[in-house]
C-alpha cells in the first residue's frame, strides 16, 4: 500500500455529528466541533485503531434518543474490512446510516448523520476514511475517520441537481472523485483535505458511452482513473489543465459485450434486488502493469494503456486481449498484492497471478452470488510452525500469504474467510427484505420482528443475540405480530389472511392454532388485557374476534368468533380497553371515516360479531391513531390524534371530547401513539409519550397541554418508518422501517427531554412564544384589547352603570373573541371548547366552570386554532372535488350549487345566514336596506335576494371566490382563517 495509517491531513476541521433535526429542512444539522479532549488534544488525531471500541470511547447519552443498534444490511452498497488481527471489524450500510461492526466484541459504532438512504460509500486504502452520500437532494456527502468515528468533512451538494452513483479516494487519501447519476453524468475531483468546498477539476460524459455507475483512481498513478458502463470503458487523465478522458467501445473489441448472464438470478418475485442492477466492481488496474482489467462474462479483457493514450485519443486495438479463465459468470474482479480475485454467481472465489493461472480457489462457501470482496489491511502472519503445512494442500500453502477477506452476498450474508487456517465463518445474517412486523416481549428483554420473506426472529437486546428463529414456508409475508400481556403467546398476522397463535418461547404451534378463515391482509393485531381475546384489523376494514376457550388436553384452545365489516374506509388503529367498573375487556377501532367502533365480546359467537355502538368523532379532520391515556385525571380518556396535528382527548365512557390540544408538529401528522411505560432508571417523575410520524421518531412530556417545547423528534427512516414498539422497562424503543428493510434500537434518555423543555420556560411562556410578537408583540396587545371589549359587551355600554372589572370573561364570549383573533370555529368545534372549559374542574369539584382568564383562554386559542394557515392549495382541491371544468380545464362552480352546499352540506345554513353572509362579504348597498326599512318582512328577504342575485356570480372560479368574495389574495398561504360558512365548501361532509 503506498498509503500508511499515520498520513493525515493537514488542515481538516473535524465537525461532530448531532441528532438534532431541523423541522424546516428535515435534515440532520451538524455543528462544528474542535475534535480535542480534556487536555486541547485533536481527539480526530490522538485516536488509533482502537480508540473506537474501547472503554474510555464510551460518552453519556447526550440525546433524547440514541441509536443504539441497526438490524438489516443494504447488499448493494460494499462492505469493507477495517481491521482481522486482534479483532474482526468492517463496515457497512444500512438504510441512512453506516455501520461499523466489531464481530469480536458483538458491538456496533453507527455512522449517523445522514437524513436520506445512503445511496454510495468508499474507503481509504489504509482504511482511515469513510465517504458516505445520500440520495437526498442536497446529496451530502460526509467523510468519517473510522479510528474515532468522528465526521471531519461534510460536502453538500457535489453535484447540484444530480445525486451522486459513485466515489472513491486516491491511494494517499489526499483526493476524492465523485461520478454523478444524471442523464448526463459529470465527474469532479475534490481535495477533502483543504478548507475550500470548490472542485480542482471536472469533466462532462457523454450520454453515448453508457451510464459510468463505478468510478476509481489509479493505485500507482493519481492522476489517472477509470469509470465503466455496459458498454464502453473510460480512462481518465487530469492535471491542473483540467480533466480529460477516452472512451473505449467494448463492442469493438469482444464479441460478447457483457452478455446479460445474471438474468436467471433475478425470476424469483421475492427477491428485493435484481442482480442485474446492481453496480459490481468488475473492471480494476493492474497492479503492477500500465493495464486494465474488465471482467465479461466469465472471461477477462485486458487493456494496456499507452503513456499518452487521452492526449492522442487514440488505441491500438491489437494491445487488447479478451482471457477465458471460468465457467460460471464473474460478479466481483478485484485485486489484493499480486493476485487477480473473482466471485461469481455459483458463490466461488478464485485467485489467479499476473498470467491468469489459477492459484487457489474457495468453492466451500455454498453461498448465493458474490457482491462484493473487502481484503484485510493486515499482512497474515508468516510465523507459522512448520508442522502446520503437514496435511495442507500445496495450493493452500501458496495462498498462504494472502490477505483475510470478507466476502458479501446478494442476499446479506458477510462470510469471513481466514486464508491461514482456512476457517469459513458466517459473521453475519441479515435479511434484505421489507419489515413491516415488529413487537417488543412484555416483561423480557426481548424483540420480535418478521419480514416478508417470512423469517420470524426472536432477539434479545440485552444478550444481543437471536434467541429464536423460525421461518414460515407456506404463508411468508409476515405484516404484523404481537406479545400477548402474560408473554405466553405470539400471534402473527400475515399478508394472505392468516393468522398464527404461536408459543411465545418456541415460536412453534399447534395445528389448531393456525387461522385462515380471513382472505385479507392483517395489517393490525392485538391481545385483550387477560389474553382472552385477540383481535385482527384487515385490508377488508374488518375486524376480526378470536376468543382463548382454556385448555383441552394440555393445550390452549383458541377459536374464531366472528368478523364484521364495520368501516367503510380502512382501519387506521384497533385498540383493546378495560371498562371503567367490572374491570372485562373492550374493544374499539377507529377508521378513515372518522369512526369510532366498539365491539360486544361476550355475546358474540358461531361466526357473528356484534357491535355496541358507532359514533362519529371528527367533522373534517381525519384519525389517524389512539390509545388510552394515563390516569393523570380522575376521568378515564382516550386519546386520538389526527391528521390536523391536533390531540383530542375523548371521555371514555360517553366519547363526549373534554379537550383539544396542539400535538407534535414535525412535517408529518402522528401515525401511532404508545404511552412509554414508566422507567425505573429515570429521575424524572412524569409520564411520557412515544409517537411515529411518515419518518420520525419522537417522545411528549405528560400530560398534554399543547406547549410544542415537551417533544422532540428526530427521522429514523427517511423512506418511512412502518411501526414501532417500546420495550417493557421504558428504556429502548424499536423501529421498523418497512421498505428500507431494516430496524432500529433507540435508547431512551427522559432527563435529556425534560431537561429541554424546563429550558423553554415556567407556566405561560412557552405559550406566548407561539403568539406572533410573544407577549410584548402587537397581537398580544389586541387579545389583550379584545379580550377586555368582551367584558365590556357582555355588561352592556349603559354609561350610568357601574362596570365591574373582572379578570375573566363569560364562556358565551368565547366565539366572538376567537372570531376577533381570526379564527372562525365551527359550531361543533364551539360545542368542544364549551365542554372543555365547563368540565375542566368538574371531576374535582362537582361544579362547571363558567368563566375562563386570560391565560386559559391563550392557551385555548392556540390549541384550537389550525396548526397551520389556510393555504390556497386547499380551496383549490376543493374546487375540483365540488365543481366541474371548464373549457379551460379549471373548475367552478354554479351560483345554484354553491347555495346548496351552503344550505345541505356539512352544517347546514338557513336561507337567512346564506343572505347574511354573503351580504357582508360581497358589500350590499347598505343605504338600500335602510330606505326599505319600513316595508314588510317578506318584501324585505324577497329584495335582498334580488339584490344578491345580481350581486353573486353564476359561475364562480377558485380566483373570483378567494379575491371578491372573501377578499384574500390566492397564490400565498394564509394564516386568517375563513368563516364556518366558508370552511364547509372547503370539507364538505364525508357523505360528499
Amino acid at each position: 500500500m503506498s498509503a500508511s495509517s499515520t498520513e493525515q491531513p493537514t488542515s481538516t476541521s473535524a465537525n461532530e455529528q448531532q441528532d438534532s433535526e431541523c423541522a424546516g429542512e428535515e435534515e440532520n444539522v451538524h455543528t462544528t466541533y474542535d475534535g480535542s479532549n480534556m487536555h486541547g488534544q485533536s481527539q480526530v488525531y490522538t485516536a488509533t485503531q482502537d480508540t473506537l471500541f474501547s472503554k474510555e470511547a464510551a460518552r453519556p447519552a447526550m440525546h433524547v434518543l440514541s441509536l443504539e443498534r441497526a438490524f438489516g444490511m443494504n447488499p448493494v452498497l460494499p462492505i469493507y474490512s477495517l481491521q482481522d488481527s486482534n479483532q474482526l471489524i468492517f463496515l457497512y450500510i444500512s438504510a441512512h446510516v453506516g455501520i461499523i461492526f466489531n464481530h469480536t466484541l458483538n458491538s456496533q459504532h453507527i455512522l449517523q448523520g445522514h437524513s436520506f438512504p445512503i445511496s454510495c460509500m468508499c474507503v481509504s486504502e489504509d482504511r482511515r476514511w469513510i465517504a458516505t452520500v445520500d440520495g437526498g437532494s442536497r446529496n451530502m456527502l460526509i467523510i468519517w475517520d473510522s479510528y474515532s468515528g468522528i465526521p471531519v468533512n461534510t460536502m453538500f451538494e457535489c453535484h447540484p441537481g444530480s445525486n451522486v452513483a459513485s466515489a472513491g479516494f486516491s491511494s494517499d487519501t489526499k483526493y476524492l472523485v465523485t461520478l454523478s447519476n444524471a442523464e448526463f453524468q459529470s465527474v469532479l475531483i475534490w481535495d477533502w483535505t483543504s478548507g475550500e468546498q470548490k472542485s480542482l477539476c471536472q469533466a462532462e460524459l457523454n450520454p453515448k458511452h453508457g451510464f459510468q455507475d463505478r468510478i476509481i483512481f489509479n493505485p500507482n498513478d493519481n492522476s489517472q482513473l477509470l469509470s465503466g458502463s455496459k458498454t464502453h470503458m473510460l480512462i481518465y487523465k487530469w492535471d491542473s489543465e483540467g480533466l480529460k478522458y477516452f472512451a473505449l467501445n467494448l463492442k469493438k473489441v469482444t464479441p460478447a459485450t457483457d452478455p446479460d448472464v445474471f438474468a436467471k438470478l433475478t425470476t424469483d418475485p421475492t427477491k428485493s434486488i435484481p442482480f442485474v442492477d446492481l453496480c459490481l466492481s468488475r473492471a480494476v488496474f493492474h497492479w503492477k502493469k500500465p493495464q486494465v482489467l474488465k471482467a465479461i462474462g466469465s472471461s477477462i479483457l485486458t487493456w494496456d494503456i499507452s503513456k499518452n493514450l487521452v492526449e492522442q485519443q487514440t488505441q491500438s486495438f491489437g494491445r487488447i486481449k479478451t482471457i477465458h479463465i471460468q465457467q460460471e459468470p464473474i460478479t466481483v474482479l478485484t485485486i489484493t498484492d499480486t493476485y487477480i480475485v473473482t466471485g461469481d454467481i455459483d458463490g466461488n472465489v478464485r485467485f489467479y497471478d499476473e498470467n491468469f493461472l489459477l492459484v487457489s480457489w474457495y468453492t466451500d462457501f455454498n453461498q448465493d452470488p458474490v457482491v462484493y470482496i473487502s481484503f484485510s489491511k493486515e499482512l497474515p502472519n508468516e510465523k507459522i510452525e512448520d508442522d502446520y503445512f503437514l496435511d495442507v494442500d500445496p495450493l493452500i500453502i501458496s495462498l498462504f500469504l494472502c490477505r483475510n477477506f470478507i466476502v458479501s452476498t446478494i442476499n446479506a450474508k458477510i462470510i469471513h474467510l481466514n486464508t491461514q487456517t482456512g476457517v469459513i465463518q458466517t459473521v453475519l445474517q441479515n435479511d434484505f427484505d421489507p419489515l413491516h412486523a415488529l413487537t417488543c416481549h412484555p416483561f423480557q428483554p426481548a424483540v420480535a420482528y418478521g419480514n416478508l420473506q417470512g423469517m420470524l426472529r426472536l432477539w434479545d437486546y440485552n444478550c444481543k443475540a437471536v434467541i429464536g428463529n423460525r421461518f414460515f414456508e407456506t404463508e411468508k409475508q409476515i405484516q404484523s405480530i404481537t406479545f400477548d400481556p402474560k408473554g405466553v403467546f405470539l400471534a402473527v398476522g400475515f399478508r394472505t389472511g392468516a393468522v398464527y397463535i404461536l408459543d411465545a418461547t418456541t415460536l412453534q404451534n399447534n395445528p389448531e392454532e393456525i387461522f385462515n378463515c380471513i382472505k385479507d391482509s392483517i395489517h393490525l393485531i392485538t391481545f385483550s388485557h387477560d389474553s382472552q381475546y385477540l383481535a385482527t384489523a384487515d385490508a377488508g376494514r374488518a375486524v376480526s374476534l378470536f376468543r382463548n376457550k382454556g385448555y383441552k388436553d394440555s393445550l390452549r384452545q383458541w377459536t374464531f368468533v366472528g368478523r364484521y365489516r364495520s368501516h367503510y374506509k380502512p382501519i387506521q388503529d384497533l385498540l383493546f380497553g378495560v371498562q371503567l367498573y367490572n374491570a372485562k375487556p373492550r374493544l374499539l377501532s377507529l377508521g378513515l371515516d372518522r369512526q369510532l367502533v366498539e365491539y360486544e365480546l361476550e355475546k358474540s359467537e358461531n361466526n357473528k360479531l356484534l357491535l355496541i355502538s358507532i359514533k362519529r368523532i371528527e367533522q373534517s379532520a381525519v384519525p389517524r391513531c389512539m390509545t388510552w391515556y394515563p390516569f393523570l385525571n380522575p376521568e378515564e380518556f382516550l386519546l386520538v390524534a389526527s391528521d390536523n396535528y391536533k390531540i383530542k382527548l375523548f371521555n371514555s365512557t360517553t366519547t363526549m371530547c373534554r379537550k383539544t390540544l396542539l400535538g407534535p408538529t414535525y412535517g408529518s401528522p402522528l401515525g401511532k401513539i404508545v404511552v412509554l411505560p414508566k422507567s425505573m432508571t429515570s429521575k424524572t417523575k412524569s409520564r411520557h409519550l412515544a409517537f411515529i410520524t411518515n419518518d420520525m421518531l419522537g417522545l411528549q412530556i405528560l400530560p398534554l397541554d399543547g406547549n410544542p417545547y415537551k417533544s422532540s423528534a428526530l427521522i429514523c427512516h427517511p423512506t418511512g418508518v412502518s411501526t414501532f414498539s417500546c420495550s417493557y422497562d421504558g428504556k429502548f424503543v424499536f423501529t421498523a422501517g418497512g421498505s428500507d428493510n431494516s430496524a432500529l434500537a433507540w435508547k431512551v434518555n427522559l432527563d435529556v427531554l425534560d431537561a429541554s423543555a424546563a429550558l423553554s420556560g415556567e407556566n405561560m411562556e412557552p405559550f406566548y412564544s407561539l403568539i406572533k410578537g410573544g407577549r410584548d408583540g402587537r397581537f398580544y396587545k389586541e387579545m389583550e384589547d379584545f379580550f377586555f371589549y368582551c367584558q365590556i359587551r357582555h355588561q352592556g355600554t349603559d354609561m350610568m352603570k357601574r362596570i365591574e372589572v373582572t379578570t375573566k370573561i363569560p364562556l358565551s364570549e368565547v366565539p366572538f373573541l376567537m372570531r376577533a383573533l381570526g379564527h372562525f370555529p365551527t359550531e361543533q368545534e364551539i360545542e368542544d371548547m364549551f365542554n372543555e372549559i365547563k368540565f375542566s374542574r368538574y371531576a374535582e369539584t362537582g361544579k362547571y366552570v363558567t368563566d375562563i382568564d386570560l391565560e386559559d383562554f391563550i392557551k385555548l386559542y392556540i390549541n384550537h386554532r389550525p396548526a397551520f394557515g389556510l393555504s390556497s392549495e386547499e380551496l383549490v382541491q376543493a374546487f375540483h372535488v365540488l365543481g366541474k371544468k371548464n373549457v379551460l380545464g379549471n373548475p367552478i362552480i354554479q351560483k345554484g350549487d354553491m347555495i346548496k352546499f351552503l344550505q345541505a352540506r356539512g352544517e347546514h345554513m338557513t336561507e337567512e345566514e346564506v343572505a347574511e353572509c354573503f351580504s357582508t362579504l360581497l358589500g350590499v348597498n347598505e343605504k338600500e336596506e335602510e330606505e326599505e326599512e319600513k316595508k314588510k318582512e317578506e318584501e324585505e328577504a324577497l329584495d335582498e335576494e334580488c339584490t344578491l342575485g345580481s350581486v353573486i356570480p353564476e359561475r364562480i372560479t377558485v380566483e373570483l371566490f378567494t379575491q371578491q368574495i372573501l377578499g384574500l389574495p390566492l397564490g400565498i398561504k394564509q394564516r386568517v382563517r375563513t368563516s364556518v360558512k366558508d370552511l364547509q365548501i372547503q370539507q364538505p361532509d364525508s357523505k360528499s
